[in-house]
């Protein structure tokens, strides 16, 4: 990230990173499930038969907090009609009709699908049993102000399990705290044009994730469900929270639209022909082997935001546009965490042991989420670096045409020829990025699949080391202290795509 700061350093102001959009999801994990719901009815003496009036009493104490709120704070209730229909814009028009500067907004009421549970009869064993099916019930809306968080929303099942989902943004929080300590800025939607302290903003963004969330999150369940009150009868446990969706961005604030517009045509073509499904899932942390056996999927369509290029490995996704015309937005979304690792401490066969276990949705393993999508970001924004040189082809290609007259002698690379190129491409895979390439990764690629008779192991590895002693020789890789591991510098990153791309240009283009 930083080559891609300094390589446009006279275009930007700066940048910075942190959560836009979180989406929590709460669930009551005792009655989630068929048996934790069937041992629930049993300790509250209730019989299948019973179900259904059991159900639509949760429904009403809800139905009836939702309108007490509405009612006591003298804000709308409305019914929406359709699943489909924008939330957000009915909620700014009451917003235009009736102002507000903090607390509720309005309550809005809508049919939408969910999973529940109902009772079947098994024929088989002749009695009533539960099962888990989707259907459709009333859902709940409670829009805000919030003091901290600006507009968000809380969306409340009304039939069991009572699923609850909330939503707030991570960039309106940033704003309030900016206001709080006299950060001066500029904010156009969700994103910022202009922040005049951006080291001490981008400290105040960090502190999100810091935040008690559990303790929040259970504050604003506990005043839109009834059933959670210390008085209530029969009385649910808390919620267990997750990140359902938490879509972590990285904004590079240019001076102006005209700055950003100059390049960005470029950055999108780069990415498309360029980032191939290889270098895709190394951007996203994951590795390259025969093990995977997903679907890596590359598009880019013009939206309201702006012209956005999205990488999706399976549910999950990097994605880069250009929004409010003068903010470069990198963005990753993790929808399905499990992918990835995290180290923590487990219990296997009744002792506590640590390593690298699957990451969870919880928000427990919050940091970790950050750390992994701010690295992808990072890493997104390293490999465009390459895009945007002003500078003519012969002035990066010439220092490296020439034979070197150091202690020992290195002959010249030949940039676009076959044999070079073949190994700048090699070099250039994104599955080499991340931790670098070996002698034996290099022997392997060099080597044909289909060669009958390849050479000694020996004379291969050999070959591999006169190549690697070029490279390095030429400033074009370095070495990882205490490995061997190279990797490429930002001198051979523009020495290889340069070459590369000469070789594959059409002669039409040139001529023309």
């Amino acid at each position: 990230m930083e080559r891609f700061l300094k390589r446009h350093a006279s275009r930007i102001l700066g940048s910075i990173s942190g959560f836009d959009r979180i989406l929590f999801r709460g669930v009551l994990r005792s009655i989630s499930y068929v048996q934790g719901l069937d041992y629930f009815m049993g300790n509250q003496r209730v019989g299948f038969k019973d179900f259904r009036g059991f159900v639509e009493k949760f429904s009403a104490g809800i139905k009836a907090r939702a309108e007490w709120i509405a009612r006591k704070s003298g804000r709308p209730f409305l019914y929406v009609s359709s699943g489909a229909a924008s939330k957000e814009a009915l909620v700014r028009k009451v917003l235009e009709e009736k102002p507000v500067k903090e607390g509720l907004i309005c309550v809005l009421s809508c049919v939408e699908p969910c999973q529940t549970f109902t009772v079947r009869r098994d024929r088989e064993r002749r009695q009533l049993r539960l099962v888990p099916r989707e259907a459709k019930c009333l859902h709940i809306y409670f829009y805000f102000l919030d003091q901290d968080f600006g507009l968000m929303h809380i969306r409340l099942q009304t039939w069991l399990p009572l699923t609850i989902q909330v939503c707030l943004n991570g960039r309106e929080w940033l704003a309030r705290q900016m206001q709080r300590v006299g950060i001066e800025y500029e904010q156009k939607d969700n994103c910022f044009t202009h922040i005049a302290d951006l080291p001490r903003a981008q400290a105040l963004l960090d502190r999100l994730v810091e935040l008690p969330w559990a303790q929040l999150l259970n504050r604003w369940a506990q005043e839109v469900n009834p059933w959670l009150a210390p008085g209530a009868r029969p009385r649910l446990r808390s919620y267990y929270w997750t990140v359902r969706q938490g879509e972590y961005a990285s904004d590079v604030m240019f001076h102006n639209p005209q700055a950003l517009a100059e390049i960005y045509p470029g950055l999108c073509r780069h990415a498309i022909e360029q980032f191939s499904s290889p270098q895709v899932l190394r951007f996203l942390g994951r590795r390259t082997n025969t093990l995977f056996n997903g679907e890596v999927c590359s598009t880019q369509q013009r939206r309201v935001e702006g012209v956005c290029v999205k990488h999706r490995v399976e549910e999950n996704s990097i994605k880069m546009y250009d929004k409010q015309g003068s903010v470069l937005r990198v963005e990753t979304t993790l929808n399905h965490p499990q992918r990835f690792r995290v180290y923590r401490c487990v219990r296997r066969k009744g002792r506590k042991t640590k390593g690298w276990y699957p990451l969870r949705k919880g928000i427990v393993d919050l940091r970790r989420r950050v750390q992994l999508s701010r690295g992808a970001n990072a890493r997104y924004l390293e490999a465009l670096a390459v895009v945007g040189e002003t500078r003519p082809a012969h002035r990066i290609l010439d220092p490296v045409s020439q034979p070197l007259k150091t202690p020992r002698p290195h002959r010249a690379l030949r940039p676009i020829s076959p044999q070079e190129c073949l190994l700048f491409a090699i070099l250039l895979r994104g599955e080499f990025h991340l931790q670098g390439v070996r002698n034996r990764d290099l022997r392997e690629a060099l080597t044909p699949p289909a060669q009958t008779e390849p050479a000694p192991p020996r004379r291969a590895a050999a070959r591999a080391t006169r190549y690697l002693g070029l490279l390095r020789a030429h400033g074009l890789i370095y070495r990882v202290g205490r490995t061997y591991y190279y990797r490429l510098t930002q001198k051979g990153q523009q020495v290889m795509n340069t070459a590369l791309k000469f070789r594959q240009t059409d002669v039409a283009l040139l001529a023309a």
